[in-house]
């Protein structure tokens, strides 16, 4: 059967505006939580008393303006009712919006975090394939902004914007039926000019943000990856090189920043002439009404009022509207995140991996694979490991290696034939028992920034410290850490940049050990130590192999001439197998790779 085509990395869907609101607005409204439901219809319920109690209060001012100027009614306690009634009204329009605000909060807050969490878990749920291809520094910026966009559009949105739409009709309504269709004609024009001319400049300034967010990822991710790799930095003297990139990247966000900041002011001057036309034209009408009698002094007064208390958020909600609207550019990055597809998925019904008896076998059919479809890495590749047995794969740089274990980790799926553990196509079964029959000692040992108590330990989670000692003692590590001034406690630094290369290498094995699995991988796990340390991890390795099937992965031949079968690959295919001595005897590839490291001098210590 002719092998498939590695898969395309899938490109995600870019989202507009609202369906990143659609692709929210479920949060708000969670269909298994009753309790969030009552509250959000409390909140919205809030909200309206809150703003019709806000549009009586210049009704009851304007009413006890007149009262006032009658001097009949000075005497009487009218004026004194609606006073105490503004009063009163503008006490219940505080606080029915503080009760709303109360109410929506836990609400608010428990959407954010579930879509956080949600993009934080499909984030380690997606292919290693689109982690190699992004920047870890890019990614978090994304997360972080998505984050507080979240929250900056929820607070704006339910608490100004939606409000002020609300008090928008109410206050349109009240003037049509107190005054004239021309006042309130004039206002609805106004506003809709306003949020006309308010939109159209923020699709503009929408694009300059997508601009400053990428050179921030860009800033973000250079900066972090030489601070990551601060050493090699140094070993080259390239301090001046990493800034003039990193200055780069700055430069470009500059020229963003400052798109953003001058469409941010014509945005405000804008705002403000429609805004003073509109209340200019609102007086003038009021004036000649009152001129000719038409209108009392409280009217003129309430009307005043009105437009006052209707423009001044008007006018904060320009403000209000770009920064919603950078806070949903800013989540559809991150939604766009959540809609990057994975890779590698668990079947439909699939079941966790059977152990078999002894249990652990590992068996290689014709396996293909490449990594683009114009790259094919191995090429029918099948051989078996017996449970409980040590089978290691050499061969020169390139040949494939290191492609096998992750293929049998099931980072990616074989492109032809297949991997069974125990009999299992490990494509019929869960991703999670795969994982956790396999422990890896990887070469490159990358630590958490924690204690080593919690790096090793991060092997089993709900381990005790006497299985944590029990395992660091088997990997020979113990001796070590109980040596240092903070024992356990030690903080092993970024990466575990603190220790030395024998001293990770020892607490990954720790690790692996306290895991417990029934197969290993040993993927050039000492290539990169001297040979003292080698040798010495070499015991701990011994005892991490006893009675599990084991399958090492080795630059140096030195370390698997006593393997129950040696493999060699060349180039993606099986070039001979078999023991180190019968290997030799064949004087083929093997034999040759043996007499080159056999020749190469041994370092001299000074």
């Amino acid at each position: 059967m002719r092998a498939s085509l590695p898969p395309a990395i899938p490109q995600p869907r870019q989202y507009s505006t609202f369906q990143v609101i659609l692709s929210f607005a479920p949060y708000l409204w969670p269909k298994s939580n009753l309790g969030a439901r009552i509250r959000v219809s409390m909140a919205v319920i809030s909200m309206v008393l809150a703003k019709a109690a806000a549009v009586y209060v210049p009704i009851l001012y304007a009413r006890a303006i007149d009262a006032l100027t009658k001097p009949s009614t000075l005497a009487v306690a009218l004026p004194v009712a609606l006073i105490l009634g503004y009063g009163i009204a503008r006490i219940g329009a505080a606080g029915f919006g503080e009760i709303r605000d109360a109410l929506f909060a836990s609400v608010s807050q428990r959407a954010v975090r579930q879509v956080a969490l949600q993009t934080y878990q499909h984030l380690h749920r997606v292919s290693l394939r689109f982690h190699l291809d992004r920047q870890t520094g890019g990614l978090s910026r994304v997360i972080d902004r998505g984050v507080l966009g979240m929250q900056s559009v929820l607070r704006l949105a339910v608490f100004n914007v939606v409000p002020t739409a609300v008090e928008l009709l109410l206050v349109t309504g009240i003037i049509w039926r107190m005054f004239d269709w021309r006042y309130a004609m004039v206002t609805f024009l106004a506003v809709l000019v306003y949020v006309g001319f308010t939109s159209t400049l923020a699709g503009r300034r929408g694009r300059y943000r997508r601009t400053l967010n990428e050179s921030d990822n860009e800033a973000s991710s250079k900066s972090l990856d030489s601070l990551l790799n601060y050493e090699t930095v140094k070993y080259f003297g390239n301090e001046a090189h990493e800034a003039a990139r990193y200055d780069k990247a700055l430069a470009r966000y500059e020229r963003a920043a400052v798109r953003v900041q001058v469409s941010l002011n014509m945005l405000n001057l804008g705002q403000a002439a429609i805004i003073a036309i509109g209340l200019t034209v609102i007086m003038l009408m009021a004036a000649r009404s009152m001129a000719a009698g038409e209108m009392t002094i409280g009217s003129f007064v309430l009307i005043n009022t009105y437009l006052m208390q209707l423009y001044q958020p008007l006018n904060f909600l320009g403000m209000v509207y770009m920064t919603i609207k950078q806070g949903l550019v800013d989540m559809e990055q991150m939604f766009t995140l959540m809609q990057v597809e994975a890779e590698v998925t668990d079947k439909p019904g699939a079941r966790p991996l059977i152990a078999g008896a002894p249990g652990g076998a590992v068996r290689f059919e014709a396996v293909q694979f490449g990594y683009r479809p114009n790259r094919e890495i191995l090429h029918g590749v099948s051989f078996t490991i017996p449970a409980g047995k040590r089978v290691a794969i050499v061969g020169p740089t390139g040949s494939g290696k290191s492609t096998i274990s992750r293929l049998l980790f099931r980072f990616y799926d074989v492109t032809g034939g297949r991997i069974l553990i125990d009999g299992q196509d490990i494509r019929d079964v869960t991703q999670g028992s795969v994982r956790a029959a396999i422990g890896v000692v990887p070469q490159d040992t990358v630590l958490f920034n924690d204690t080593i108590r919690y790096n090793i330990g991060y092997g089993k989670p709900s381990a005790s410290h006497a299985e944590i000692e029990q395992a660091a003692r088997l990997a020979q590590v113990h001796d070590f850490v109980t040596r240092l001034p903070e024992g356990y406690d030690t903080m092993v630094g970024e990466r575990g940049l603190k220790l030395s290369g024998g001293e990770k290498q020892r607490v990954a094995i720790a690790r692996t050990i306290l895991k417990d699995p029934r197969i290993l991988i040993l993927d050039e796990a000492t290539s990169a130590l001297d040979t003292r340390t080698e040798q010495e991890i070499q015991g701990a390795f011994r005892a991490v192999m006893s009675h599990r099937t084991t399958l090492v992965i080795a630059h140096r031949l030195s370390t698997v001439i006593d393997a129950d079968e040696i493999i060699v690959l060349n180039d993606g295919r099986i070039e001979e197998r078999g023991t180190h001595a019968s290997l030799l005897a064949r004087d083929g590839l093997y034999a040759r790779l043996w007499a080159m490291q056999a020749d190469e001098p041994t370092p001299v210590l000074v």
